[in-house]
């Protein structure tokens, strides 16, 4: 999943799309439980779909995934948001950067940064590269509260949001 995602996010990126966004309809959260699921789910307009399905950046993964036709969404649905979880995981370039800031040496930076990096993340993740640095990390997803009615806003390049809704089916 993680590969697929990262091709996502490149095609979003070329788009320059803030309209697209995405769902993990069979995600779990829980410590031992996590996992984004089998299957991910891309949300927009018709004509907007219509272009990003028709680059090349699934290509690769034909053998490992089942694309299906595009549909409209149900009629009775709910929304939600999903979005970008970013946690402290202690990682180097967190430890430096406290260290830089703070003017500390490398040493008394991790230690700071060790007793929030040993908590469990509950949330699903997957590990991809950005297309801006190039660095790989753990995008950790979280969705939102389930909602009645739609919230309008713009997507980022990894098809989330912490305003705007997605139809949840």
């Amino acid at each position: 999943m993680g590969v697929l995602y990262s091709k996502l996010h490149r095609a979003l990126f070329d788009l320059d799309a803030d309209d697209i966004g995405i769902s993990l309809p069979d995600h779990r959260t829980g410590i031992k439980a996590r996992t984004p699921g089998n299957r991910l789910r891309v949300h927009g307009r018709r004509e907007r779909l219509e272009e990003l399905m028709g680059m090349p950046w699934y290509f690769g993964m034909k053998d490992h995934i089942h694309v299906g036709e595009l549909n409209l969404v149900p009629s009775s649905v709910t929304y939600r948001t999903v979005s970008r979880r970013q946690f402290n995981t202690g990682s180097p370039s967190r430890v430096r950067r406290l260290a830089k800031r703070h003017n500390l040496d490398i040493e008394e930076a991790r230690k700071l940064l060790e007793t929030p990096a040993s908590r469990k993340i509950p949330l699903p993740f997957l590990q991809v590269p950005s297309r801006s640095t190039r660095q790989r990390f753990a995008l950790f997803i979280e969705h939102g509260e389930v909602l009645d009615h739609p919230l309008n806003g713009t997507f980022n390049h990894y098809g989330l949001s912490r305003e705007a809704t997605i139809p949840w089916f």
